[in-house]
């Protein structure tokens, strides 16, 4: 069985002492999943090599009542081929939620975001073709499907390449969630949008007439353009310390809410 690849993230968390710092690395070392953990007090910085979700080592950090924020996130094995980040909104601002793309080798994207105010239960989660948000997530355009074939599940060898099944959300409405895809890769998606869908995927297997369109996945609740960010062992020159993300060039920034067309 394949071992489950680790990543490194890196937080910003208020700590005033060495037992704070104690604190923070007691209740990560604890929980299975977490490989590493490294506290710098002085810098208020904590790394993290681990199997679990951003979202879910940020709780085990706040769990010790001190805010924590995520700067970055890196391979733990290689140099970071690409990484791009998507900030979700809904139309009503009632979803919101960040993603975060890390292709962390040639053939392997890790997927990792926190999505807030679903209904509980599972919601389809798609790359879409269009980075369009004009008309909010109707614009986003079609699933990204550049070799023209069914709807599926992320499994499965017939998909969409942006078809990433569903994520799960909680009875407090929040879905935690890493995703690990080999057809995805990051340098083909930026510029396009994520999107959340109020229902379930049925990954094509449902019958309805838009099983193998849709996955019949419902509405579109939230979406945002996926852009360039940095991972967190990448200094490129236009990174600014705002989550990650990198300061577009003119040249490279979306018009008007369009990111990248269907090519």
């Amino acid at each position: 069985m394949e071992t489950e690849k680790l990543a490194k993230l890196e937080f910003a968390v208020q700590m005033t002492c060495e037992g704070c710092g104690d604190q923070v690395k007691a209740a990560l070392e604890q929980k299975a999943g977490v490989h590493s953990v490294s506290v710098d007090v002085g810098e208020g910085r904590v790394l993290v090599e681990t199997s679990l979700s951003s979202g879910e080592v940020q709780g085990l950090i706040e769990s010790t009542h001190r805010l924590a924020v995520l700067k970055g996130m890196g391979s733990s094995e290689t140099q970071d081929l690409g990484a791009a980040v998507a900030m979700l909104s809904g139309k009503d601002r009632q979803v919101q939620g960040v993603v975060r793309f890390l292709q962390m080798s040639p053939d392997r994207c890790l997927i990792d975001g926190t999505v807030d105010g679903l209904e509980p239960g599972a919601h389809g989660l798609h790359v879409h073709a269009l980075g369009d948000l004009t008309e909010d997530c109707l614009s986003c355009g079609e699933h990204f499907n550049p070799f023209g074939r069914h709807h599926g599940g992320p499994q499965d060898a017939e998909r969409h390449v942006g078809d990433l099944g569903n994520i799960l959300a909680g009875p407090d409405g929040r879905a935690s969630f890493r995703l690990e895809d080999t057809q995805l890769k990051v340098w083909d998606v930026i510029g396009r949008s994520l999107v959340v869908d109020a229902e379930p995927d049925d990954l094509g297997q449902g019958g309805h007439p838009l099983s193998r369109l849709t996955g019949n996945s419902g509405a579109r609740l939230a979406c945002g353009i996926i852009a360039r960010s940095a991972g967190l062992f990448q200094n490129p020159k236009r990174v600014c310390a705002c989550d990650g993300l990198t300061l577009w060039e003119e040249r490279e920034r979306p018009i008007a809410g369009k990111g990248r067309s269907n090519l």
